[in-house]
């Protein structure tokens, strides 16, 4: 390729940036907020709040940037493996896992990061404008147009392809239309989830803990009334960033005694931290109405030299951290799609089937799961009974038995995808564990 576009900077676009800069000429980057330290600019409206970065999107990222974490972590982030990082299930520690590893750090931290080694790529530059559409001709996209910061007038870009990671606000169906192309089935799922996110001052405390996550199971119906969900990082600059979440009307708020008082009902790591840490700062909430994922696959015609990433493909629930290792995933499904000989003016059919794999394991992993609240409606997959007996089933024996909690966990990880837990060998030894008991 000539010349590669990438829409919008975030993470997703980061790291797409990253992998075309070894198969493109010239990557450009198109993005509205580039100014400064991602930390204090608009950017995406969740950015604030914690996330997580999956064992698997942790692999990817040191995959594309050799050595990025030994910076981050003189930086301040910290690296927690084995007993360091902490999963409950209704209040039951999981056993510990002694080659998982999961990084303490905040999104703004990790993204300021990706940008500084992807914009050091002598390739790879960026330019300030909100992208504004597609100019396609015969049967694939020839260039992009966006208004440049403080501009009014548009101007184009010639691109051999263009990749929409404009997130879950992306207006690339909408341009698709406007020209007469068949426009991605769109599937929803409202969940009506609020979480928020504090962060507390960190000293001595909670030793070795860098992170500790609390979920409802089957014990408690995966009700968030009955087992409070939340979740805590050890972050840079001496911090710890907590989240708390809840559906419907057990949404957190931003009255800060409240939020303390559910961090006491929590498991122990996070009632350690409200008793002995000092909240810094307000409490920052976010509200996520409903699921989001783009069929590409299921349309019958599509133009040459387009590509989607991250939310623009798949949003899913995000108490169950796959966002960011969903980009990753995608991003390096994007190279080996490339890296075959496929021809970037081609419909990329090969890509979207190989990022659609990952992405319907997050959406069947969180979407089994959302089902379980009352006021979640559906639509439920085929034999969603049965798929709920299994899991509850696997759930409970993973948190007795150490073999299927790494099975489980390496599902939850995204290292291997969920039909793994149907296998012979999971059943029988769940089967085994559960008589046992």
């Amino acid at each position: 390729m000539q010349r590669a576009v990438v829409l919008g900077g975030s993470y997703a676009g980061l790291l797409t940036a990253r992998v075309l800069s070894d198969l493109a000429e010239d990557v450009v980057i198109v993005e509205p907020d580039l100014g400064g330290d991602i930390s204090t600019g608009p950017g995406a409206p969740h950015r604030h709040q914690l996330h997580a970065l999956l064992a698997m999107g942790h692999f990817q990222l040191q995959r594309w940037f050799p050595g990025i974490t030994g910076e981050m972590t003189a930086g301040g982030a910290l690296l927690g493996r084995g007993e360091a990082v902490q999963f409950y299930v209704d209040g039951v520690p999981r056993p510990s896992i002694p080659d998982l590893e999961m990084l303490g750090a905040s999104r703004p931290f990790i993204e300021n990061a990706v940008r500084r080694r992807t914009m050091s790529l002598p390739n790879v530059r960026a330019f300030a404008g909100r992208a504004q559409g597609l100019t396609i001709s015969g049967d694939r996209v020839r260039a992009v147009r966006y208004v440049p910061a403080e501009h009014e007038a548009s101007v184009s870009i010639d691109a051999d392809l263009v990749v929409d990671a404009m997130g879950r606000s992306s207006r690339l169906s909408t341009w698709l239309q406007q020209q007469g192309w068949p426009v991605p089935p769109l599937d929803r799922m409202r969940i009506d989830l609020g979480y928020a996110t504090a962060t507390f001052r960190r000293g001595d405390e909670l030793p070795g803990t860098v992170i500790a996550h609390s979920a409802p199971g089957p014990a408690s119906g995966y009700q968030p009334e009955i087992c409070e969900p939340g979740a805590l990082a050890a972050v840079e600059d001496d911090r710890w960033m907590v989240v708390l979440a809840g559906y419907a009307g057990h949404r957190p708020t931003r009255d800060a005694a409240a939020f303390l008082a559910r961090m006491r009902r929590c498991v122990a790591p996070l009632r350690e931290v409200a008793e002995r840490g000092a909240l810094q700062g307000d409490v920052d909430t976010f509200h996520f109405r409903e699921s989001q994922r783009r069929q590409f696959c299921q349309v019958n015609r599509f133009p040459g030299g387009v590509v989607a990433v991250g939310d623009a493909v798949a949003s899913v629930n995000p108490i169950y951290g796959q966002g960011l290792t969903l980009a990753a995933l995608q991003a390096s499904a994007l190279a080996v799609y490339l890296r075959s000989g496929a021809s970037p003016h081609s419909p990329a059919w090969g890509y979207f089937r190989r990022a659609a794999g990952f992405v319907n394991a997050a959406w069947d992993l969180s979407t089994t799961a959302d089902l379980a609240q009352p006021h979640v409606t559906g639509p439920y997959p085929p034999a969603y009974p049965l798929l709920r007996r299994i899991g509850d089933t696997i759930i409970s024996a993973s948190l007795r038995d150490a073999e299927l909690n790494r099975a489980f966990m390496d599902v939850v990880q995204m290292r291997k995808p969920p039909r793994t837990l149907s296998r012979p060998g999971v059943l029988l030894r769940t089967g085994r564990v559960l008589m046992n008991r």
